[in-house]
């Protein structure tokens, strides 16, 4: 009895709390903006209403992907449509049970799938250094060629509470910004060094439209200012860290496209499913009140 008090209310405090409904109107707002400008692009652009596909049989051996996040939702989905495209697919996650079910999952929709399975900590950066190492190794006794045609950085968390890495961070910027910026850095020789264009896919959010006022520092960077604060903003923070990756990517596509070797990059909104929850301390009922879906390639030009 004592213990279901005591989850009702921990779940009142935060059904009432300025970061839930923040989520629940703010947010609301910005997908539903979201899709007008969507359809108001769609009707009234004179760009091109599709985007242009690299088909993998134009490479001498199979293309590699790497897709972090692959263990759920939207980068797990990934992997499996890579798959059927003919791609090797380079699982990352965290877990590494995970990590074996998603593979056999894929393996069981398609039996002629490729994959090979990494358990990365995105929130660690001697993590990622050491996944560099292991995937180029791999590469090398594969017999497949030292480069990567596709990099999705589609890990992603929402964390209600703070939590720090092990190199002092925020976690959810440190997964969600940090991770994906040192793992692209770490990736670019390997991208570069393809045969065919290689592409990078950052995948972002909606929610980085509520982004009014932010002081831009390290501290705020790093997600070190917010560990003190006495009530958590984890709604804001995470607009942060995806407006964050953002910018990220419109940078790194102004830097690449000063050099020659051939790059695209693309932005995609982020999927939200329930799975985006499970290992958050949001009440089971109220998931069914925050889960919208957003999805679709946006270029940059």
């Amino acid at each position: 009895m004592i213990s279901l008090v005591k989850e009702l209310w921990r779940t009142l405090l935060f059904l009432f709390s300025i970061q839930f409904w923040r989520m629940g109107l703010l947010w609301t707002f910005s997908i539903v903006f979201s899709h007008h400008q969507l359809i108001k692009d769609f009707f009234c652009s004179q760009r091109p209403k599709s985007y242009y596909r690299c088909s993998p049989c134009v490479v001498p051996v199979r293309p590699v992907a790497v897709v972090t996040g692959a263990t759920s939702g939207l980068g797990f989905y990934t992997a499996y449509e890579l798959s059927k495209e003919g791609y090797v697919v380079v699982l990352v996650g965290r877990s590494q049970q995970l990590l074996l079910e998603a593979e056999r999952k894929i393996k069981a929709w398609n039996r002629n799938a490729h994959l090979k399975a990494f358990q990365v900590d995105l929130s660690s950066v001697e993590s990622i250094i050491l996944f560099r190492k292991s995937l180029q190794q791999w590469l090398s006794d594969s017999d497949l060629h030292s480069s990567i045609q596709l990099l999705i950085n589609c890990a992603g968390i929402l964390a209600t509470s703070p939590r720090t890495t092990a190199d002092g961070y925020d976690q959810m910027i440190g997964t969600n910004y940090i991770g994906a910026f040192v793992l692209t850095n770490l990736l670019l020789p390997l991208l570069e060094s393809s045969n065919v264009s290689s592409r990078i896919v950052n995948v972002t959010s909606f929610t980085h439209r509520n982004v009014t006022d932010m002081q831009v520092d390290d501290r705020t960077v790093s997600g070190k200012r917010f560990l003190s604060y006495m009530q958590y903003p984890y709604a804001n923070i995470y607009e942060y860290s995806k407006l964050f990756l953002l910018l990220f990517t419109f940078e790194l596509h102004r830097q690449l496209r000063l050099r020659e070797k051939s790059h695209q990059i693309f932005v995609a909104s982020w999927s939200c499913t329930n799975k985006y929850f499970e290992r958050s301390s949001i009440p089971p009922f109220l998931v069914g009140t925050l889960c919208t879906e957003v999805s679709g390639p946006f270029a940059i030009p």
